[in-house]
């Protein structure tokens, strides 16, 4: 039992430590490690940015809720157009609403206009996205980089030796060939999850973000709804005595 405890302390102290292992990378290895940390920078900020309180604030919708009950367009862009309110849904609004307020057809295109809005900011989401997949792509081929060059400098130390190769720079050589493959997968890997979960997220979020939409738009067609048309002559109740 003892000699077995021995063995094991003497593994671990000869082994390798984490910065040595991303040293025999070599210069890919470092471009790897690179690349990694700019993968989670993008991954946090999706995360924060793709929440439901930040997509669709409850403050913001309440807010928004009572201009549009009141019918008030003008202060409904106005809300949506302030630095505080900046969201997913004022975004939708506030372009969707201006647009409509300018449009010859008036509010009968919100509907249009608020379902292209919301394409173009999901859209906008989904480019962020794309960029953790792009990450996870090149990691690996990266790596594979590595392992070809690795390799080749390991068939160098071969055919410059004389008689035999030294072992320790033959070693070397693979060394840098496996371990940029295992440094690209390792952030290929975890780049692939996310990506395939934010995108689900954004979905997700996004078919509850057109819900609340669709509510608020509703006001704005009851209201449309209690106006007269414009040339309508108000209705009469008949006089006593004429035909009905």
């Amino acid at each position: 039992m003892n000699r077995m405890l021995i063995a094991a302390n003497t593994d671990a102290e000869g082994g390798k430590t984490l910065l040595e292992y991303i040293q025999s990378g070599g210069g890919i290895g470092y471009v790897i490690i690179a690349l990694s940390l700019f993968a989670v920078g993008l991954i946090v900020a999706q995360l924060v940015r793709v929440r439901m309180e930040r997509m669709a604030p409850r403050d913001f919708v309440l807010g928004l809720d009572a201009r549009l009950r009141k019918g008030d367009v003008r202060g409904a862009i106005e809300f949506c157009s302030q630095p505080d309110n900046e969201s997913f849904l004022s975004r939708v609004f506030r372009s969707a609403l201006t647009r409509c307020a300018r449009s010859p057809f008036g509010f009968l295109e919100l509907k249009g206009a608020l379902e292209e809005s919301g394409q173009m900011e999901v859209s906008r989401l989904q480019r962020s996205n794309d960029t953790i997949g792009v990450v996870a792509s090149i990691a690996p081929m990266l790596g594979l980089l590595g392992t070809v060059v690795g390799m080749v400098g390991a068939f160098d130390t071969l055919s410059a030796a004389e008689g035999v190769a030294k072992p320790d720079r033959l070693a070397g050589s693979i060394s840098t060939a496996l371990m940029t493959t295992v440094m690209g997968l390792l952030v290929a890997i975890p780049c692939t999850a996310a990506y395939a979960y934010l995108r689900g997220r954004i979905d997700t979020l996004a078919s509850k973000v057109a819900e609340v939409t669709e509510e608020l738009a509703q006001h704005l067609d009851q209201n449309a709804a209690r106006k007269p048309r414009p040339g309508t002559p108000p209705a009469q109740a008949p006089q006593r005595g004429e035909p009905r």
